[in-house]
């Protein structure tokens, strides 16, 4: 090989590195896929993913993208090794996101490649994604005009824009709708919702944790806690009274594992127990639900869930009770029930899953 078709190699591959970066920035799958020999592969143990072949790089793609509020993708030209018809090399990227599911940071990583010269030009046949260093402190800008998820902070007018859309979704499904600041305004304003002497059920939920409201509703003395006195009764002789104390509070608290813009609520369990109230058993239902959690429509609710939600709430049973959660139990309320009120308290900042 002359020296010349050594340097327009070397060309031809930092452009096929520059065009996977274009496509994916312009949220082109189709394009970004076919940079790949058919037989390609894309793997990123890191997120875990892995992708065989073209229509794998284009689907799986086009789902990772769905997950995105903003995403940017710079990359650095590394080296680059010839030898005939293959080559192998390596781009050096820098990138921000910001996921509608609240992960946000910045990360600098390595993609290995592996390249082979085609018909078409040179290929990738295979690239693997190595991440370097990682930052998830919370972003303090947004993208223009993004359509993504609310920011942790209320000063991001894109978030407020977004909350006040969801807000106003809910409201015309019949859901009566509050946004709040933060975890420490939900708190006050449960306090105000709820009457003394009122029997109120918390559902399990690290918003209500991590917020303080489990605590006030379970060991003070203010309302009639529904919860210490379920897990005190004997669940094979008294299990008609748990039954009854936790389907037919006066107030059922909780959260969802996500709300989209449409104005629909996503709540999953892995034994049921919230349920029953909420769709009527209840008197009234308040669900505290962070910034976090809103995503654009039904389809990314059940993805958040599946990705986001459930790996996290895993982690957490297992070291609670010693095994993995499960969604056992899928309810999706369009509406509040009919003889259930419903109130969402939206929050600013992002809070529990």
């Amino acid at each position: 090989m002359n020296d010349f078709q050594a340097i327009a190699d070397r060309v031809e591959i930092a452009a096929l590195q520059a065009e996977f970066t274009d496509a994916a920035m312009m949220r082109d799958r189709t394009r970004l896929a076919e940079l790949f020999t058919p037989d390609g592969v894309l793997r990123m143990p890191d997120v875990p993913v892995e992708l065989i072949g073209l229509e794998q790089i284009r689907a799986g793609g086009e789902k990772l993208q769905e997950q995105w509020d903003f995403f940017v993708q710079n990359t650095h030209p590394g080296a680059i090794r010839i030898d005939g018809d293959t080559a192998t090399g390596r781009a050096h990227m820098h990138e921000v996101v910001r996921l509608k599911n609240g992960i946000q940071g910045l990360n600098y990583a390595i993609y290995h490649d592996r390249y082979r010269r085609t018909a078409d030009g040179w290929r990738f046949t295979e690239r693997v994604y190595e991440i370097r260093y990682l930052d998830t402190t919370p972003l303090t800008g947004a993208a223009p005009h993004a359509t993504g998820p609310a920011s942790h902070t209320a000063s991001d007018p894109t978030a407020v824009d977004r909350l006040e859309r969801v807000a106003a979704a809910l409201t015309a499904n019949g859901f009566t709708v509050e946004i709040l600041d933060d975890a420490a305004a939900a708190r006050t304003r449960v306090a105000e919702l709820v009457p003394a002497g009122a029997t109120v059920f918390t559902g399990a939920s690290e918003t209500l944790r991590l917020s303080g409201i489990e605590e006030d509703v379970n060991t003070g003395d203010r309302y009639r806690a529904v919860k210490p006195l379920a897990l005190a009764m004997d669940r094979a002789t008294e299990a008609d009274g748990i039954r009854t104390m936790t389907a037919t509070p006066d107030v059922a608290l909780g959260s969802v594992a996500a709300v989209t813009e449409t104005g629909s609520l996503v709540v999953a369990s892995a034994t049921g127990s919230q349920l029953p109230a909420y769709v009527g058993g209840a008197g009234r239902a308040i669900w505290v639900v962070g910034a976090q959690k809103v995503v654009p429509d039904l389809p990314a609710a059940l993805r958040r869930l599946e990705h986001h939600v459930l790996p996290l709430e895993s982690d957490r049973a297992r070291a609670a009770y010693g095994q993995p959660s499960a969604v056992n139990q899928l309810l999706v309320l369009n509406a509040p029930a009919r003889l259930t009120p419903g109130t969402v308290l939206l929050l600013r900042e992002a809070v529990g899953f």
